[in-house]
């Protein structure tokens, strides 16, 4: 059947405007490196190459070289996708990016920071996607660069370079409310990554803090799931003599937490966690399976810090921390 020139025209100009509209809309994604691709880097910026973003992953040699040859594999529940995506191990890598996503361990900030100094773009942002309450601060001080941080939900592993397994949400809160907050949480959404703009940032990291502190030490020692503690009596009364010193420095450091007003509601919270990700391992239990150095420094051990700091005692968080890092040598 022919069809009429007029219609072959007008389908022709549909398909001219389809054509520019889908360059231009992979032209409005910025471009995007991921610094420290591992569990939570590799989610992250699998979601955004898995959308049509433009990626770049900068990680350790076996990350890159599974990535670049087999391209990255997201495993979530809906099943497993593999993605093409560029890797390096080369910090350079960001120079053409806009928007960095910032995943490596706590510990390293302030050194990786001052490596990337040198190739940011001036209107480059990083997001602190880490654990922690201080990583955005440490990162504009070492790199004079836009820093938004972040507190991050998400329960991740790596089963083998190049695969990401994803267990439960992931999902983020930033801020403070700016307008370019806002756009960053539009570019996540647009992912299909849910991002919420607080207008009080530093309590929700310290909620996650709190979190932190009441789980991940327990699960690395115990070498247990979220869940297994949770139904565990005497787990429960640990968890909550953490989330009572943490509490305390909270209060006396001056922070307010959304939804955290008292001990109940304070334990309430760590024990949402525990249950949504009831089958994950904290990544503190992760790096010590691995042989890796933790965070613990940035989680109980921050809160020891700033207990001796505000003359607040908090001996459980400084048990949990020095058996970490103990653990750590063995």
């Amino acid at each position: 059947m022919k069809f009429p020139q007029a219609m072959t025209a007008a389908a022709s100009r549909l398909q001219s405007q389809t054509s520019i509209s889908q360059m231009s809309e992979f032209q409005d994604w910025p471009r995007i490196a991921v610094v420290g691709a591992g569990a939570v880097g590799g989610y992250f910026g699998g979601m955004f190459a898995r959308a049509g973003a433009p990626v770049v992953f900068v990680g350790r040699r076996h990350f890159a070289d599974a990535v670049n040859s087999k391209g990255l594999v997201l495993d979530k529940s809906e099943g497993r996708k593999r993605i093409r995506a560029k890797a390096t191990t080369e910090i350079s890598a960001i120079r053409d990016c806009s928007l960095i996503l910032f995943c490596v361990k706590a510990n390293d900030t302030s050194d990786t920071a001052k490596q990337m100094a040198p190739f940011l773009r001036t209107d480059a942002t990083v997001v602190c996607l880490q654990n922690g309450v201080d990583n955005a601060e440490r990162v504009r001080a070492a790199a004079n660069v836009l820093a938004i941080p972040a507190a991050v939900y998400v329960a991740v592993s790596v089963p083998e370079p190049g695969r990401v397994k994803h267990l439960a949400r992931g999902d983020l809160i930033i801020g403070p409310p700016s307008k370019k907050t806002t756009e960053v949480a539009k570019v996540f959404e647009r992912a299909g990554i849910p991002c919420l703009v607080s207008e009080n940032i530093e309590g929700e990291l310290w909620v996650k803090l709190l979190r932190n502190c009441a789980l991940n030490a327990i699960s690395a020692l115990g070498r247990v799931r979220y869940g297994e503690i949770a139904q565990n009596a005497n787990a429960k009364q640990l968890m909550q003599n953490v989330v009572d010193e943490v509490l305390a420095v909270a209060v006396a450091a001056g922070v307010v937490m959304p939804g955290v007003h008292d001990r109940e509601s304070g334990m309430a919270a760590a024990m949402e966690l525990a249950m949504q990700m009831a089958d994950a391992f904290s990544s503190t239990a992760q790096d010590l399976n691995r042989g890796r150095p933790t965070e613990i420094d940035a989680l109980n051990g921050y809160i020891a810090r700033r207990g001796a700091e505000l003359g607040v005692p908090v001996p459980i968080n400084h048990a949990l921390f020095t058996l970490v890092k103990l653990a750590e040598q063995t």
